[in-house]
């Protein structure tokens, strides 16, 4: 697992942190109190379960959760959910003819068979666009919502999910409600004005592996009973309990060790063991990273964490565009459409969001030239969401770009259209507000009367 550089809103390595109790200081080596991740977890715990004002998300809620799939770079919309078959090598290169899907009239990209048997459970917006061809602008517009530019940093849309809809309202999970799979997005800071404590638990780590290495659940070279026997000498030292009389910041410190240490020894923290699960299932997904981070997200939403980022990177394909697509595609062939098969036999698509889409589209035409050897650049004016579940209507296409996938030919969505109609079907008022930490009110998306250009929401889907 790759180590992280320290960052300026997170705890310092062996010291117990939180800055909303302001336990910054306090110096517990993971030597000293034998706890091997305990450290991490404890600090996780101190962030996001201090006491905070409830904030529920309003009623009539049809989805509960959310999956992201986050194709880190931007996949080519021409290549997976929009094909233009018959365009020629300039533009499809080798892949030159596309896949049926259940839905008579509709097809996908060639290498993508087992998700168009699967188009009854998703909608395509074919198109999505913002215009921009940055990764980060594109970025943060597709992820929050809004422009950049402006004083205010906004959050990522998980962090607003799991402020509303998270510990704040009610949520009583060990899992934390936030989760990424497996690295930080990066780029941007997920967490925005709303601060640390919203944002996402990162596990590091490769579900792919024999053993997944959640950092500050599972660590590497310690089994479960060296991890508990840690936990009998810690208990037999009872430091903490005897520091903690009369101090009611280490008595949260004492809580939050011992929900850290249920995570980490308990049923929760088994949804990351993916040995539980049967070799035949495994495979269905892939045994690839992503198709593997599937099967945890599938296991987590059985759980009722709210908010699931798998951070899938590899499409910023500008050289060689066709072998990574060769590649990548089986992989998110398999995964996703195991994801929204098992979701849909156990009940929980209804009630989970499935989104999946990267920050832009890249360029119908391919460039031959050395050195890019067959490659695609950024394209933010046209490209192709997939959104499945959470109420929305499957075995739909929304807009349509035009002959040579150039330009959004009809009914345009631009990314707050998307998020609002999200939100909507979480129960969050997506013309409502949220609260800045300095006391005011934010509106949680813009407006056509802010200058923003609106397709408006996705009421073909509802």
């Amino acid at each position: 697992m790759k180590t992280r550089e320290h960052r300026p809103d997170e705890p310092a390595r062996g010291k117990l942190f939180d800055p909303m109790l302001g336990l910054t200081g306090i110096p517990i080596t993971r030597r000293s109190l034998l706890q091997g991740g305990l450290v991490a977890a404890t600090g996780f715990w101190l962030t996001h379960r201090a006491a905070a004002p409830a904030r529920a998300a309003a009623d009539g809620a049809k989805a509960k959760s959310v999956v992201q799939i986050w194709l880190w770079g931007g996949p080519a919309h021409i290549d997976t959910f929009d094909p233009k078959p018959g365009l020629g090598n300039d533009y499809c290169g080798p892949l030159q003819s596309s896949a049926a899907t259940s839905v008579p009239g509709v097809a996908i990209g060639e290498l993508l068979p087992l998700l168009a048997k699967q188009f009854d459970k998703y909608a395509l917006i074919r198109s999505t666009t913002h215009g921009q061809n940055g990764h980060e602008t594109a970025a943060y517009m597709v992820q929050t919502g809004h422009q950049t530019g402006g004083d205010l940093v906004y959050p990522h849309v998980g962090a607003v999910v799991s402020k509303l809809t998270g510990y704040d309202a009610g949520y009583e999970g060990l899992i934390p409600p936030y989760i990424t799979l497996t690295e930080p997005q990066g780029r941007f800071s997920e967490a925005g004005f709303l601060g640390p404590r919203y944002k996402p638990f990162a596990t590091g780590g490769d579900p792919a592996q024999k053993r997944f290495l959640v950092e500050g659940v599972v660590a590497p070279g310690i089994s479960d009973e060296r991890q508990r026997a840690r936990r009998e000498l810690l208990g037999s030292l009872n430091s903490l309990a005897r520091a903690s009389q009369g101090s009611e910041q280490m008595e949260a410190v004492a809580r939050c060790e011992e929900e850290a240490y249920d995570l980490i020894l308990g049923d929760a923290g088994k949804v990351f063991d993916l040995s539980l699960e049967p070799d035949d299932v495994r495979t269905k997904y892939g045994l690839s990273t992503f198709g593997q981070s599937c099967l945890v997200a599938r296991r987590l939403i059985e759980k009722g964490v709210r908010f699931i980022t798998i951070n899938y990177g590899g499409w910023d394909t500008h050289k060689e565009h066709f072998q990574a697509m060769r590649r990548m595609l089986p992989q998110l062939d398999k995964g996703l459409s195991s994801l929204l098969e098992d979701l849909a036999a156990r009940g929980l698509l209804e009630s989970t969001i499935v989104w999946c889409g990267g920050e832009f589209g890249r360029t119908p035409d391919v460039q031959w030239e050395a050195p890019w050897n067959g490659g695609r650049n950024h394209f933010g004016a046209c490209f192709s969401t997939l959104l499945a579940g959470g109420g929305f209507k499957g075995g739909t296409v929304v807009g349509a770009s035009t002959d040579r996938a150039a330009e959004v030919k009809d009914r345009p969505v631009y990314p707050w259209d998307l998020i609002g109609s999200m939100y909507a079907q979480l129960g969050i008022d997506p013309d409502g507000v949220i609260p800045h930490p300095q006391g005011k009110d934010v509106p949680l998306l813009p407006k056509e009367s802010d200058g923003v250009e609106v397709g408006g929401r996705l009421k073909e889907l509802v």
